[in-house]
């Protein structure tokens, strides 16, 4: 079927109502059906200092030992893909940089001691290209020159210090822009930069986005036009539901959409971004806490017929392996590890 006819066939019209009967009963829970969490975002520092109150001060004091005892606990776990949201913020960067001062953490490199365990554990790692300047405005970050150069500058930093660990297997792009409708024309613009400075820097390597507006889409003849031009390997969408702008009955509907038009219209990997956490108190100003075991189950259940792989936001702060030596976070984040471990979708050589 030709692009412009299967796009009036599916449109925008293919959202959460239109899922067919058929599909929905057939992704009714069936733990041999539904996919396994197989990567995670990971920090050294939560941007939001209120988001990250149960575990920002706990990560700041890890030593090389306990980072490396983290990456080990989540490589047993059955993660593969990790993703470095940040290598700088509030101005200061998370290894010794000729370009940023430092962080004061208990490690003396923490990006450096990360991948080293990766090295070993046979995890890959997407590594962050940001955030430099005021991460709360997207907008400055994606079009500002001076940003843009120190953006690059740094690439070229991390690439001559890092690139030859065998787990930097990617880059990620984490300035996001919402979907409404369509992507900005400066999102494209700053990803497509990010990706031939990537390209040129380290040949071979993977990029990832994880844009939200996910249930924004328009999945039209100018969506799939922007997907065409957009130079990444893999988009793994943000499944809304930690932020409370999806129900965990619209997901399914989403991806579903966006699996059509992926399968159609792009080169770029459909993954999922499935938010594991709740807030304390309102959405975006308070502290991050596990969300309920079951309901994590049901947003796995709901994107698996349509992604490739499932990323989780996220292990760090939000997971823990009982008698982890490096706990960060909260106590019920063992519970939701066990219970997610106990159902299959995390695996443990000890439970």
């Amino acid at each position: 079927m030709k692009r412009r006819h299967f796009l009036r066939s599916c449109g925008a019209t293919l959202l959460a109502g239109s899922l067919l009967p058929e599909l929905r009963a057939s992704i009714q829970y069936n733990p041999g059906k539904i996919k396994p969490i197989t990567g995670s975002w990971f920090e050294f520092q939560h941007h939001s200092l209120v988001e990250g109150k149960y575990w920002n001060e706990t990560l700041k004091t890890f030593s090389a030992v306990q980072w490396d005892a983290k990456v080990k606990e989540i490589a047993d776990s059955g993660i593969r893909y990790l993703v470095l949201l940040n290598v700088a913020i509030y101005d200061k960067i998370f290894y010794p940089s000729l370009l940023l001062p430092q962080h004061d953490m208990g490690c003396e490199d923490p990006l450096g001691t990360i991948l080293n365990a990766a090295d070993k554990y046979g995890v890959k790692f997407f590594v962050s290209n940001d955030f430099f300047g005021d991460w709360t405005n997207p907008y400055l970050l994606m079009t500002d020159p001076g940003i843009n150069k120190m953006r690059l500058l740094a690439m070229n930093e991390i690439a001559e210090k890092y690139a030859h660990h065998k787990s930097f297997y990617g880059w990620y792009f984490p300035n996001e822009t919402g979907i409404s409708g369509y992507y900005e024309d400066f999102f494209i613009n700053y990803v497509n930069a990010s990706s031939a400075e990537a390209a040129k820097l380290t040949p071979g390597t993977k990029t990832l986005i994880a844009p939200y507006g996910t249930r924004n889409v328009i999945a039209d003849d100018k969506y799939a036009g922007q997907l065409e031009k957009l130079n990444v390997d893999y988009i793994a969408y943000q499944d809304e539901i930690g932020v409370e702008k999806t129900r965990v009955d619209e997901s399914a509907g989403y991806f579903e959409q966006l699996h059509r038009i992926h399968s159609k219209a792009s080169h770029a990997r459909l993954w999922a971004d499935v938010e594991i956490f709740r807030f304390e108190g309102k959405v975006y100003q308070s502290a991050l806490l596990p969300a309920p075991a079951q309901r994590v189950i049901r947003q796995l259940e709901a994107v698996s017929p349509f992604v490739e792989e499932i990323l989780i936001y996220q292990y760090t702060g939000l997971l823990n392996k009982p008698g982890s030596t490096a706990f960060a976070g909260p106590v019920d984040t063992e519970i939701l590890y066990t219970e997610l471990t106990k159902k299959g979708f995390l695996k443990s050589r000890s439970l």
